[in-house]
């Protein structure tokens, strides 16, 4: 539904799982480098400089990582309240589809295939008046 009305958001929403998914392989990439270091090390660990400097260099990108992943998860929450205001429209749709396929109950000449709904749906959403506010929408939708 909201991939229809505001495609906008749901490109910024996958966008962001994508950016949430590199970070969070890149944080996991540091944590294998540095345990690797550590393993590998020779006598003590506060004379090895190159060791020193990969823990800099780790500590510094690992908290760049996680200010970038509690932004995604900000943008997340706020993405996922305004697809929830299209969620009535969701549950009609959902109401009136079973109700759809119960009528092959009445006569087998009612059967309906979910594609076949889905192209009746989504022709009622092109074809319903437009609005500002977004419960507008909602309502003309449904």
């Amino acid at each position: 539904m909201i991939g229809k009305e505001q495609k906008s958001l749901e490109e910024q929403l996958q966008q962001l799982q994508e950016e949430v998914t590199a970070n969070t392989k890149t944080l996991a990439d540091y944590e294998a480098q540095l345990l690797e270091r550590l393993a590998n090390a020779q006598g003590s660990l506060l004379d090895d400089t190159e060791l020193i400097d990969v823990l800099a260099t780790i500590k510094l990108k690992s908290k760049e990582v996680g200010e970038k992943l509690a932004e995604s998860a900000e943008k997340k929450i706020e993405i996922n309240e305004k697809r929830e205001l299209f969620r009535p429209c969701a549950a009609r749709g959902a109401v009136l589809y079973f109700c759809v396929v119960e009528m092959t109950l009445v006569n087998w000449m009612y059967n309906t295939s979910l594609e076949q709904f889905m192209g009746l749906y989504d022709w009622s959403i092109d074809n319903s008046e437009k609005a500002q506010l977004i419960k507008e929408r909602v309502n003309n939708i449904t």
